[in-house]
């Protein structure tokens, strides 16, 4: 059995988000991140914020202004994903 908990996205950084897609002319998919409780255990998973934008996946967790494109190899902040999000 596995209990899972929606987690609230920041406000803030998602009328930051909204607000950059506008300037860069594109429409985001947003999916809230989530915890996940495995009953029975000590183990969780935090599944972070998964915006997608240009069939680009950006994961972000509550509290950071890093993006993590498409897996956790690399990252960019926040004010840079218009740049990013325009030659991509």
């Amino acid at each position: 059995m596995k209990e899972v908990k929606e987690l609230e996205f920041d406000k803030e950084v998602l009328k930051r988000i909204e607000m950059i897609c506008r300037f860069a002319c594109v429409k985001p998919i947003i999916k809230q991140g989530s915890i996940i409780n495995i009953k029975g255990t000590n183990i969780a998973y935090v599944s972070p914020h998964i915006i997608t934008i240009k069939k680009n996946n950006y994961l972000i967790f509550n509290g950071s202004d890093t993006l993590f494109v498409n897996d956790y190899s690399k990252s960019i902040k926040l004010k840079d994903l218009e740049v990013h999000i325009k030659t991509n």
